[in-house]
Parts: structure tokens; C-alpha cells; sequence
């Protein structure tokens, strides 16, 4: 029997949750909704007594695949290594495939966003890229070249 019945989101906590938002409604995700979070089931769940925090619920159209980004008004966030390389410990990414990669990046660099390396070609069959959002997300990139 399995043990888990499917995959709901990826929870992010950042500094600032509009940016973030904007961020992934420009890559083609939807908002769902905000809420704030507090009270005893919260606190209990996360483990962090007398919290509070926004979240904000974004699905990406037509596949069902969700980000929950969560902004604590109390206590404080953490401030976590933003510029943070595939090689330290921890959900370094999130992978999207897209149609046209050099678009993609070229809206992602114009909204100030940098690639973390360059374009790799994996002989005619991927083209990938990393590119740091904001509060140092890291979203992977790939396009299927047949």
C-alpha cells in the first residue's frame, strides 16, 4: 500500500510576499487565495508557538502543481543563504519545463533576475538553465528539444 495518496505544493517563506506572488503569476501561475495563519493548529503543526503569517496559495494553469508562499509577521523570518548552489543541503529547486527557454529567461532578466550559470545543452535532447527569483528561489528551467 502507498503511503502517500498525492503531491499538493511546495510551501517558500519569504520576505516579501507580493514580489514573490508577481514572480510566479509572470511564470504562469494563478493565485488561488490568501490567508493569514494563526492560532493553535499552526503553531502546533510548525512547531513555532504565537505565529503569524501570510500565505499566499498560486496553481499553475492546467497542471494542478501549486506553490504555498508564506510571509511570518511574527516571529520574524530567518534569513537563509539567497545565493545558495546546487551542491549545499536542502530543496534547491523547483523545475519547470517550458516551449521557448530563451524567452522565458529573456521576461526573467528584464524583470531583474539573473541566470545562475548559462544555457546547457544535453546533446539534442534539453536545454536548461537556472535562474534566482526572488528571496533566492531558484527556479530550474528545461526545454525539451524533441
Amino acid at each position: 500500500m502507498a503511503l502517500l495518496k498525492r503531491f499538493d505544493h511546495v510551501g517558500i517563506t519569504v520576505p516579501d510576499l507580493d514580489t514573490a506572488a508577481a514572480f510566479f503569476r509572470g511564470l504562469g501561475f494563478e493565485e488561488e487565495g490568501r490567508a493569514w495563519m494563526e492560532g493553535e493548529f499552526v503553531d502546533t503543526v510548525i512547531g513555532i508557538p504565537s505565529s503569524r503569517s501570510q500565505i499566499v496559495t498560486l496553481r499553475l494553469s492546467g497542471d494542478g502543481f501549486r506553490v504555498e508562499l508564506s510571509c511570518f509577521e511574527r516571529p520574524d523570518h530567518e534569513p537563509g543563504s539567497p545565493s545558495a548552489l546546487a551542491n549545499e543541503l536542502g530543496l534547491r529547486n523547483l523545475c519547470f519545463e517550458v516551449d521557448d527557454i530563451d524567452a522565458t529567461i529573456g521576461w526573467l532578466v528584464g524583470g531583474g533576475y539573473a541566470v545562475v550559470g548559462g544555457v546547457g545543452q544535453l546533446a539534442d535532447q534539453w536545454r536548461m538553465a537556472y535562474v534566482r527569483g526572488p528571496a533566492g528561489i531558484t527556479v530550474a528551467l528545461a526545454q525539451r528539444l524533441r
